[in-house]
């Protein structure tokens, strides 16, 4: 060990136990220190430090507090916590603490990377410009993902989030994907490791676990692994990085549990005040690196009682490029937004996108209208009827999840659906788009 390793190496007894939490004298520990819990039997426990008060210590560790003694003595080992990067990562899962969990080779040679750390200086970011297609139509079509973007599924419990989290990451065509499951279900860890393994992209997928009996400080450390592991692929092997992290109102409630173990001062609903500043660092991550990959990240968030205005959806919307509002099973076109998709459609897409998405939703929104007269026994117009035929095949073509179609695909399938049910003169387009693209009299009746 050299003189300057031996010097960041402090021994000490711990004071206090509150739960998970430690506290002890030290000096010369930084925020985010792991250490080493040696209790008095033996056995060694990790920690990471996550508070300073002049020299009171607080440290969270990983297996738990039940058990420890304050005779126990903590090692700090001078360094932030880091996790093991290299190619031979993919198709393996780990836990929390970065350790792996899938019976695999112990990865005890290949290089370790630190955790954390400030995002992406903003001269080496590059305005975003490419598509990342998910094969999703209501994602392709009408809030398209794009490189680099940040943006949360806002989704309530029971819906079918983590299904479509899943079918995107095996549709989307990413180089790499990384996900992060935060106090997931045995059944949802089963079920993302099974999809993933079924559609052929396990090969190139990196997973990180925490189930919901794990310890609760591993929850917290699961974003910062997985984007330490995606900045890298990104950066230095050129790869296009999709994230995919669920869900992130587990991790903030970990976030608040920690706090009142901390005996810090709450704010809104329980939650402490630097949330937003907590989320923005991690979302922040996502980048289009100047001559190299990219990093993207698609997240769960769900909303307790579907309230909107609830802290975690509340401060995700100010940091995110958007969201995708998942509702009644379906993707809502109207509670759905993509801040960055005009970087790409009719760039990246075709020239009847911008036309045919617009159209669309417009008519869909006037079907809305036209069902809600229906509903109450209003006489409905001709128009009405066309409008209601065409809100059933909206749904079943567009809006279910599980429906996959390719870009192009789904645009032809859209000028299906408005000669099915529309006549030229009915979709106030351009001209020259009608022309080469709406289908003629033949196609619309045998359609």
């Amino acid at each position: 060990m050299t003189e300057s390793v031996q010097q960041l190496v402090r021994y000490t007894r711990i004071q206090e136990i509150v739960g998970d939490v430690i506290r002890l004298r030290a000096s010369g520990v930084a925020l985010g220190d792991i250490a080493e819990v040696e209790n008095t039997d033996g056995e060694v426990s990790i920690a990471r430090v996550i508070g300073l008060d002049r020299n009171i210590v607080s440290l969270q560790v990983f297996t738990g507090g039940k058990g420890l003694s304050t005779d126990a003595t903590v090692r700090f080992l001078g360094r932030p916590l880091d996790v093991v990067y290299s190619p031979n990562i993919l198709g393996r899962i780990f836990c929390g603490s970065g350790e792996p969990i899938d019976g695999g080779p112990l990865l005890t040679t290949d290089r370790h990377v630190p955790v954390g750390g400030p995002t992406v200086n903003p001269v080496m970011r590059v305005m975003p410009s490419r598509m990342i297609e998910t094969r999703v139509p209501m994602i392709d079509l009408f809030n398209s993902l794009v490189e680099s973007q940040k943006i949360p599924i806002f989704s309530v419990a029971g819906e079918p989030h983590n299904e479509l989290l899943a079918r995107i990451g095996f549709q989307a065509d990413a180089d790499v994907l990384v996900f992060g499951g935060m106090g997931l279900i045995f059944d949802d860890y089963h079920f993302f490791r099974k999809s993933f393994e079924e559609h052929g992209v396990f090969g190139r997928t990196i997973m990180f676990v925490n189930q919901a009996s794990d310890p609760l400080v591993e929850r917290l450390l699961i974003p910062d692994m997985a984007l330490a592991v995606a900045e890298r692929f990104a950066v230095e092997e050129n790869k296009r990085v999709l994230v995919l992290l669920s869900d992130m109102t587990a991790y903030a409630d970990a976030m608040k549990e920690i706090g009142v173990a901390q005996e810090r001062i709450p704010a809104v609903r329980g939650y402490m005040g630097d949330l937003y500043t907590q989320l923005a660092q991690r979302y922040e991550k996502a980048c289009d690196f100047k001559g190299a990959g990219s990093v993207t990240i698609l997240t769960v968030t769900t909303m307790p009682g579907d309230d909107v205005t609830h802290p975690v959806p509340d401060n995700t919307g100010y940091i995110t490029e958007g969201q995708f509002y998942l509702h009644g099973g379906v993707i809502d076109p109207f509670g759905s937004l993509s801040r960055l998709k005009q970087h790409v459609i009719g760039k990246e897409t075709r020239e009847d996108h911008s036309q045919v998405m617009n159209t669309m939703i417009r008519f869909y929104s006037e079907a809305v209208e036209s069902e809600r007269k229906q509903a109450m026994a209003f006489e409905l117009s001709p128009f009405d009827k066309k409008l209601l035929k065409y809100s059933k095949l909206f749904r079943d073509r567009f809006m279910n999840i599980r429906v996959s179609l390719g870009v192009d695909e789904a645009l032809d399938l859209c000028w299906k659906t408005l000669a099915e049910c529309f006549e030229p003169k009915d979709l106030l387009m351009k001209q020259h788009l009608i022309d080469k693209y709406f289908p003629d009299i033949a196609e619309k009746e045998t359609g």
